[in-house]
C-alpha cells in the first residue's frame, strides 16, 4: 500500500444489489473507500488500473468470461494488487484454482460483512486470506500421497462447464449464462469428457458429485 491511512479498493461484480451492498459496508469503515467498479471482466481489466486500487473485489462469475482468467490478466497487468475472489460457490470448489492463479484471498458471498473488512485489511497488508474452514482442507491436503484427481487437468473454463452441467444446465443453458456460442460450450464438454475419461453428462454428475464438487 501507498496510502497507510487509506485502502482502496475496486469492485468487480455484475449484479448492481451486491455492488451496493459492498458499497455500504465499506462505507461504514473509516479506512477503506471505493475507488472504482465494474459489472463485466472486460471492463475491470480496462478500468481496474485507472482506479489505483490496492485491493480489488472480484466476483468468480462474470458474465463474459470467467472470474480465474481476469484474475491471472490483472496480476499479470497490475503484480502489486491484492485479489480477493467473491463466490457464490462452496469454497472447495474454487478457492485452491484461484489460489494458484494468484488470488491474495477467497471468500464466500454469505461470509459475514466482519469477515469481508478483516479480509480486505489483510490482503492490503500483504498477507493471505482463507477462512478457517478452507485453512483446515488446505492443511489435510499437505503431503497428502496420492494421484491428482482427473478434474485437476481442466482448464478454468472446462472446470466450470463441468459444475455447471453437474448442477443440472443443459449446454444452452451455459452458453447464455456465459455469454458463449452452443458451439464452443459443446466443444468444453467434449474435452472434459475426454480428460476425465467419461461418457456422458450423466457419468460427468456423478462423478462431481461423488467428489463433492457440486452442492
Amino acid at each position: 500500500m501507498t496510502d497507510k491511512a487509506t485502502i482502496r479498493v475496486f469492485i468487480a461484480d455484475d449484479h448492481a444489489i451486491v455492488r451496493e451492498g459492498l458499497k455500504q459496508i465499506l462505507a461504514e469503515q473509516g479506512d477503506i473507500i471505493v475507488a472504482g467498479e465494474a459489472e463485466t471482466g472486460l471492463d475491470a481489466i480496462k478500468l481496474v488500473g485507472k482506479s489505483r486500487p490496492h485491493v480489488m473485489l472480484l466476483d468468480i462469475s462474470l458474465p463474459d468470461r470467467n472470474g480465474i482468467e481476469v484474475l491471472k490478466q490483472v496480476r499479470k497487468d497490475w503484480p502489486d494488487l491484492a485479489v480477493l475472489m467473491l463466490s457464490m460457490h462452496r469454497e472447495d470448489q474454487y478457492a485452491i484454482r484461484s489460489l494458484k492463479a494468484g488470488a491474495s484471498g477467497y471468500m464466500t458471498k454469505q461470509s459475514a460483512p466482519r469477515e469481508l473488512v478483516t479480509a480486505i485489511r489483510q490482503v492490503a497488508a500483504g498477507q493471505k486470506y482463507v477462512s478457517a474452514a478452507l485453512a483446515q482442507t488446505l492443511a489435510a491436503q499437505v503431503g497428502e500421497d496420492h494421484d491428482a484427481p482427473p478434474h485437476d487437468a481442466l482448464s478454468d473454463r472446462e472446470y466450470q462447464t463441468l459444475t455447471m452441467i453437474a448442477s443440472g444446465m443443459s449446454v444452452s443453458d451455459i452458453a447464455r449464462e456465459l455469454s458463449l456460442s452452443v458451439k464452443t460450450v459443446s466443444e468444453y464438454r467434449a474435452r472434459l469428457l475426454v480428460k476425465m475419461k467419461l461418457k456422458n453428462s450423466a457419468e460427468l454428475t456423478h462423478y462431481a458429485i461423488r467428489n463433492q464438487l457440486v452442492g
